[in-house]
């Protein structure tokens, strides 16, 4: 079976080398292989280094770089999917690290009669900076990520989502293409219409990628609080897309904002119970997630701080998400009107090919 791999990436020039050598080792015929390059239009060298790889072939069935003018993930992937030629298509993010056999097991889990694979999308840091492997220890902890079956099952299953899939093309060509306006939210939407129209996502353990985890607090807190800010805004067209647990941290902060309400008013009980119940959890959860490392630094007493931070990030978005939510909807609704007059003004005015 012939493989198209699709990159897209956005100023990703210090992951893309590491990832293109992953490429280059995988030990599927590289003659089956078509790598799909697509750049939303970076700032810096990541174009650049896309061609210089193009250049080298290194055997593959062809080496193709395309532009994402609209910039966004869900775009790029239908650029990547439009332009790609293989039976199956596999996505994979630029901060990635795929072990050399990445692409061989899910080629064999599709030819078993699967429609969709993927697997376990442990995260990584780096280097060995201690603070760094301390905030490894948050995202890979499941109260610091969460406890979705395709994180972090260890038996084959079928699954509603997974991380860095392979696809039959005939998936693609029967569900349609991601939704561009969405952002963060698209693979989400897409494994949903995936599901909905009868086919299945197999999860197998084996099939292994590693996700580079942000090298900053900043950075972390910044990608979940975008996380639940496009699962705000993704409720007003797919409610049905998340599970239960997509809404924890939205739960939390508004439970704390609702106890902060009654304190003022004179009834502390809730609020304080929230305080001390959470407090507990989380610091146990910080010792389950220190107790199996070798060796111990003192910024691991971070961690609760880091949780808590991260929950509420994730729940703030979510509740500004929401709040955008129903103007979102409108100003869609007033750009898929104008689509739809602009396409009719443009038939009514196409010369009939017909001869009298």
């Amino acid at each position: 079976m012939t493989v198209s791999v699709c990159i897209i990436a956005y100023n990703e020039e210090k992951t893309l080398k590491s990832l293109f050598s992953d490429i280059v080792h995988q030990d599927y015929p590289h003659e089956k292989m078509e790598i799909i390059l697509v750049d939303s239009m970076s700032t810096d060298h990541t174009k650049k280094i896309m061609e210089e790889f193009s250049n080298q072939q290194n055997g593959f069935e062809r080496v193709k770089v395309l532009s994402n003018p609209k910039k966004n993930q869900a775009a790029g992937w239908n650029v990547a999917i439009r332009n790609s030629i293989g039976d199956i298509i596999i996505r994979i993010d630029a901060h990635t690290k795929i072990p050399k056999e990445f692409v061989k097991k899910n080629v064999n889990c599709i030819s078993s009669g699967e429609d969709v694979s993927g697997g376990p999308r442990p995260n990584i840091a780096e280097d060995n900076n201690i603070w760094k492997q301390t905030l490894l220890l948050a995202e890979k902890s499941m109260f610091g990520s969460s406890i979705a079956t395709y994180r972090r099952s260890h038996h084959k299953t079928y699954v509603k989502s997974v991380f860095h899939g392979a696809y039959r093309r005939k998936v693609f060509e029967k569900v349609g293409l991601f939704n561009e306006n969405l952002g963060r939210t698209e693979d989400n939407e897409m494994h949903y219409r995936i599901t909905k129209a009868g086919y299945r996502i197999c999860y197998t353990p084996d099939i292994v990628s590693y996700q580079h985890t942000r090298n900053t607090w900043h950075g972390m807190i910044k990608q979940k609080y975008g996380n639940g800010y496009w699962i705000g805004l993704t409720v007003g067209i797919c409610i049905k897309c998340f599970s239960v647990y997509h809404f924890i941290p939205f739960c939390f902060v508004l439970a704390l904002i609702i106890g902060g309400i009654l304190a003022v008013g004179g009834i502390g009980w809730p609020l304080v119970t929230l305080v001390i119940l959470y407090s507990l959890v989380n610091i146990l959860m910080s010792v389950a997630s220190i107790v199996n490392e070798k060796k111990k630094h003192l910024s691991y007493l971070l961690l609760p701080f880091i949780f808590v931070s991260l929950h509420i990030s994730y729940g703030i978005g979510t509740i500004i998400g929401l709040l955008k939510m129903p103007f979102w909807r409108k100003k869609l609704k007033t750009r898929q009107r104008k689509k739809t007059v602009a396409i009719c003004a443009v038939s009514s005015h196409t010369p009939s090919s017909n001869k009298p």
